[in-house]
């Protein structure tokens, strides 16, 4: 017994493993080329489009705030989880993470957004609320606003044989300003992200 522990006594006090012990030294940490910071801004103009905030899985990481007359998304690392869908949605190449912008240009890749508009027929009363909040409706009827009924069909959505109808859902913009408005929670906006990869697509 008593050897084993004279053994082991002069094993570590050998200057070697001293020195290994108190002087020992790790490789450099190094940034892997794989790796998605928290995302950046690379200088170019943000149009308000709001699909960085739109795509985000994480609440309270992401939002479009007034800078000077323009505007600028601001990011929020205490919920951003580093994803990088707000950059690769973001058309106009705002934000910036690892090699995100990289490998979207070299796939030519892009998450388009669609929505999806449901009306509960057994909730909804035909009041018109939605129909008149929307603002896409108030830019295509502008007399909407004033009489409460819409007469054109270039409208999102409208009163129509009686019913509420959805006549030009791609014209929707997922606002959700019609969900709002309607007393009844009687309509729903999905939003919906499709991946599609087009040779030469221009977004």
């Amino acid at each position: 017994m008593s050897s084993s522990i004279i053994w082991y006594l002069k094993e570590f006090v050998r200057a070697e493993w001293l020195s290994k012990f108190f002087f020992v030294r790790t490789a450099p940490l190094a940034t892997p080329p794989h790796f998605r910071g928290y995302p950046t801004l690379t200088g170019k103009e943000c149009t308000h489009c709001l699909l960085c905030m739109m795509i985000c899985p994480t609440g309270g990481a992401i939002e479009v705030l007034r800078a000077g007359e323009g505007w600028e998304p601001r990011v929020y690392p205490g919920h951003c989880i580093r994803c990088g869908l707000c950059v690769e949605i973001c058309p106009e190449d705002v934000l910036a993470s690892g090699r995100v912008l990289e490998t979207v240009k070299r796939d030519d890749t892009y998450y388009l957004p669609v929505y999806r508009i449901t009306i509960d027929r057994t909730r909804c009363m035909r009041c018109g609320n939605c129909s008149v909040a929307c603002p896409i409706n108030k830019a295509e009827d502008p007399q909407l606003s004033a009489t409460g009924t819409a007469l054109s069909d270039e409208v999102i959505m409208r009163i129509r044989d009686g019913e509420m109808r959805v006549i030009h859902e791609e014209k929707c913009t997922g606002c959700k300003t019609c969900e709002e408005a309607c007393p009844n929670q009687a309509i729903r906006v999905a939003r919906m992200v499709e991946a599609v990869q087009l040779e030469g697509y221009q977004r």
